[in-house]
């Protein structure tokens, strides 16, 4: 990537690829990522941003009001944490082996982990819990998916994405943020047939989404959930 600045506008210039027009996206932590057609040269790609300003100004004031009522956690008896869409108290177990695990409606945590690792221990713990349970349930649904879309990952991986709920490579392989598995069973499906579907477009046309649409219909309200949403999902 390749910091620059219009007026003042900085966004991030990714790789060109083989598209048509310039996609511009928010990113879940308020970067601001173009990428361009692959023969576009920098200054091309600053003259677009430039006429997309008022789009960005709008929807960079929107992604801020979403994100000022981010949650922020504490690792204490009766904290809720989300699995799968539903809220779960938490619950700081002295005698258990596992450092985490869901059982009777509550998350059991190892107070020990706590106690001695703190706050980067305990968010260790549910990190490895989500991208563990995140690859199983991940798996199915890919398998169930991909031939409805009439495509195959070469491999799945369930981890951190930094600000990106998921990712696909041109050989497939597919990546996804452990915490997809704090959002509802729906929204997972649609992060997973959004991912599935870029290997047939490889960017947000209407050709794009237009192949989300027959798997999908209600696609749209799938979207507008996470991105309300979305700042809410996290530890």
């Amino acid at each position: 990537m390749n910091a620059r600045k219009v007026l003042d506008i900085e966004y991030q210039l990714m790789p060109g690829a083989d598209r048509k027009t310039t996609d511009i996206v928010i990113e879940r932590n308020g970067i601001i990522a173009v990428r361009p057609p692959s023969n576009y040269t920098p200054e091309q790609v600053d003259a677009v941003v430039k006429s997309k300003r008022m789009w960005i100004y709008r929807n960079l004031a929107e992604w801020r009001d979403l994100n000022s009522t981010a949650v922020v956690r504490e690792w204490v008896n009766g904290e809720t944490f989300l699995y799968l869409g539903r809220a779960y108290r938490l619950a700081l177990i002295t005698e258990q082996a596992e450092p985490l695990k869901l059982i009777e409606g509550r998350f059991c945590l190892k107070r020990q982990l706590v106690d001695t690792g703190g706050s980067s221990a305990a968010k260790k713990a549910f990190e490895v819990y989500y991208a563990d349970k995140g690859f199983q349930r991940i798996s199915e649904r890919v398998k169930y998916y991909a031939p409805k879309i009439g495509v195959t990952a070469s491999s799945i991986n369930v981890k951190d994405m930094s600000f990106r709920w998921a990712s696909c490579s041109k050989s497939g392989a597919l990546n996804f943020h452990w915490k997809c598995m704090m959002a509802p069973s729906k929204i997972i499906d649609y992060i997973i047939v959004h991912e599935l579907c870029h290997m047939h477009q490889r960017n947000h046309s209407d050709a794009f989404w237009n192949e989300v649409d027959k798997i999908m219909p209600d696609y749209r309200e799938r979207k507008e959930w996470l991105r309300k949403n979305g700042a809410g999902l996290s530890l």
